[in-house]
């Protein structure tokens, strides 16, 4: 099933990140490794998969003096240890990305006339991100299972 956006969540050791008006994906990419030898009769170089990257997640919104989930990444970004990190998309979808990250970047208090005060801040995933069946919506289907 297909859903807006709109109910997508992103926390930081269990707590919620609030205010938020996007919330980059999960852009994993993978190396190539050049294998290429001198037998070569084709004249095309040859490659083989080598180590994948999670990519980084990227958080835009309004600044919210009293989010708990913002003043953790503050926290975060100071530490700079890894952080259970989950984006949990709306029930209709169902899934959601699970991975360990460090805060790479953190800024709050972004200012412009006639304009809200910005938060923004990135997550480096460390290790492989996991997409999953969401709590809400395994729930859900047990029940629907139940009931049928």
């Amino acid at each position: 099933m297909k859903s807006r956006s709109v109910g997508t969540k992103f926390t930081i050791d269990g707590v919620e990140v609030g205010s938020l008006t996007s919330i980059g994906g999960v852009e994993a990419t993978s190396e190539t490794v050049d294998v290429t030898d001198l037998g070569n009769a084709d004249g095309y170089k040859e490659f083989v998969g080598g180590f994948k990257d999670g990519g980084e997640v990227a958080l835009d919104g309004y600044m919210d003096g009293d989010n708990e989930g913002q003043e953790k990444m503050s926290e975060a970004f100071e530490d700079q240890e890894l952080h259970d990190c989950a984006i949990i998309f709306p029930n209709a979808i169902g899934k959601t990305w699970n991975f360990k990250g460090i805060v790479t970047k953190h800024h709050a208090g972004g200012a412009e006339v006639s304009g809200a005060l910005k938060f923004a801040s990135s997550v480096k995933i460390s290790g492989k991100p996991k997409l999953a069946a969401s709590t809400a919506a395994a729930a859900q289907t047990t029940g629907q299972n139940q009931e049928g």
